[in-house]
């Protein structure tokens, strides 16, 4: 038996690709995505060549055009998490993007991966009185895959310093769920984590629009609130947070529906709100990370709040290979095992 030297991933819900990033850096080759928002699809072909992005509604996604392109051993997704999250109506399935999850077990049916991670707000776990979460671990076990899940805080199991709390699920088939030892990363040391100055630029000026003016019905607040240079703000509706311990709060989707949902710093020329190259610094995006310019600022904090942070996603995805690449070299003892035995008994 050959081994493996690379997985193929596929990707529903991939968004601008943290996924698939955090995957390929962990050695894994991208076989195919699925994004419908056309924003976060110029974004994402802005950075990744070589493979299909389907743009498309995942409904309209047919496994058989993936088979044809190879054979998908990884499947993730971050599905919607609006559905299940406090900030929004926490509707559960009652929601229609609470039903895409189906879609998702749909894939997995027709595809048959060998591992799978889906990603989603912490809240998932305790939703309508843990049932949401039940009938999630019931449907993949149904599909005959092992469930592993935990809930893991960017700023604890990775480098960067962000207080974002995702819920992180992942299976594997049953034919090989017995030969591995799958775990969860541990914490990361203290000491490693990453100062905020190594995400935030506070010794150039930004551009004005970024800034906070007098004209703003939140200006005098934010004056008399904000005065560290050290820390970060959020406005939550009616006051003003000081995030604690070097930490920036959890970046949401709804950083694109205004200003001030957006995290805020005080530096030599004003207070104003983080611009979308540091956001995405702190979701675990490179520089290198292109942000097209023909994409809103809008639209580019949305995508960036809907994102993974890479740096997180990459630890599970190494130990995912890990763990699969030790299936393989269990299967390949025990494809010689026989032939020993005929030695043991000519």
């Amino acid at each position: 038996m050959n081994k493996r030297t690379t997985y193929n991933v596929g990707s529903l819900f991939a968004g601008i690709g943290g996924m698939c990033l955090a995957f390929k850096e962990a050695g894994a080759k991208v076989l195919w995505a699925n994004e419908l928002d056309k924003f976060a699809c110029k974004t994402y072909r802005a950075n990744f060549t070589g493979h299909n992005l389907f743009e498309c509604d995942v409904h309209d996604m047919k496994s058989s055009q993936i088979k044809i392109l190879g054979t998908t051993d990884i499947l993730s997704a971050g599905f919607p998490c609006q559905p299940f999250s406090i900030a929004g109506h926490m509707l559960g399935f009652k929601d229609p993007r609470g039903n895409l999850f189906f879609e998702i077990i749909r894939m997995i049916k027709e595809l048959q991966p060998k591992a799978i991670l889906l990603e989603n707000v912490r809240n998932l776990e305790t939703h309508d009185d843990k049932n949401t979460f039940q009938k999630i671990e019931a449907e993949i076990k149904k599909l005959k895959y092992s469930f592993h899940s935990a809930k893991l805080n960017t700023a604890v199991y990775s480098e960067i310093p962000q207080n974002r709390n995702r819920i992180f699920i992942v299976g594997f088939r049953n034919d090989i769920k017995d030969k591995i030892n799958f775990e969860f990363p541990s914490p990361v040391e203290k000491h490693l984590l990453k100062r905020m100055h190594e995400f935030v630029d506070r010794k150039k000026k930004q551009e004005s629009k970024y800034y906070y003016t007098e004209e703003s019905q939140y200006y005098k607040m934010f004056k008399k609130e904000i005065t560290s240079y050290d820390s970060i703000y959020h406005l939550r509706r009616v006051y003003v947070r000081e995030i604690l311990g070097g930490l920036c709060p959890t970046l949401t989707a709804n950083m694109g529906l205004g200003g001030h949902n957006v995290p805020l710093i005080k530096d030599r020329w004003g207070i104003r709100k983080l611009t979308p190259r540091e956001c995405a610094n702190i979701q675990g995006f490179s520089d290198k990370f292109h942000l097209p310019s023909d994409v809103s600022n809008i639209q580019l904090y949305k995508q960036i709040g809907n994102s993974v942070t890479v740096p997180l996603v990459k630890r599970i995805a190494e130990n995912i290979i890990a763990a699969l690449r030790q299936s393989e070299k269990s299967e390949s003892v025990s494809a010689k095992q026989p032939y020993r035995e005929v030695l043991e008994f000519a």
